[in-house]
């Protein structure tokens, strides 16, 4: 799942974000409604963070760019004002869920699973092929029935190679879905996490090499 957290409370931002990355969520993180707008242009997120006192560009009118361009994000708006007033402007602007200042951390992850879970098709919980099983829900996998200590990089790189039920993933492909914006192409860390998977998967060989195309998990035996 990819997340973006606009809030320009620099402190209150990179909180947000490093409790999600710690859940194994990609998150980028931008701190006024410009910037905002400029990542959603260029990025597919599952779900937007939204404070509604933005600098630059107010939140409002972030929330009515997504609603307009009918971009697939959903919105879970925050701000300072809790009132009822408030609540039903900010859904009304096209908002999914609405969360007031001060908030608990774990209610914000709650809300924010449960709006990826809607930005995107019903998929099973546990997904099997070649001898692995990935429990999507308790971000936990198997190997013919022994447990495989992923870390959260490793789990998604094998869960987006999992979903593809055998196409070929890309490198660049793997860098969008798995690691934040800024990440470069150019980076060894597909390659090293791929390593780190195939060692902790043992024997036969699960993770094909497509020279010049990617990656893709083999046989479904």
């Amino acid at each position: 799942m990819r997340v973006l957290v606009v809030e320009d409370e620099e402190f209150l931002a990179e909180m947000i974000a490093e409790g999600l990355r710690r859940d194994a969520l990609a998150v980028d993180v931008a701190h006024d409604g410009l910037e905002a707008l400029e990542r959603l242009r260029l990025g597919d997120y599952d779900v937007l963070v939204l404070d509604r006192d933005l600098p630059g560009l107010h939140g409002d009118e972030v929330c009515r760019y997504v609603a307009g361009a009918r971009l697939p994000t959903r919105v879970l708006m925050l701000t300072a004002a809790g009132s009822v007033r408030e609540r039903v402007e900010g859904l009304g602007l096209g908002a999914d869920d609405y969360l007031s200042k001060p908030f608990a951390y774990e209610e914000l992850l709650a809300r924010v699973l449960a709006l990826g879970r809607r930005a995107r098709p019903a998929l099973p919980p546990v997904i099997e092929r070649a001898g692995i099983a990935l429990d999507t829900a308790r971000r936990q996998a198997f190997r013919n029935g022994r447990y495989l200590a992923l870390s959260r990089k490793e789990f998604g790189v094998l869960e987006v190679l999992m979903r593809a039920e055998g196409a070929v993933i890309s490198s660049d492909d793997l860098i969008e879905q798995v690691w934040e914006k800024n990440t470069s192409y150019r980076t060894s860390a597909v390659r090293v996490t791929l390593s780190k998977i195939r060692a902790k998967l043992g024997e036969p060989p699960a993770i094909d090499t497509v020279p010049g195309h990617g990656y893709r998990i083999g046989g479904t035996a």
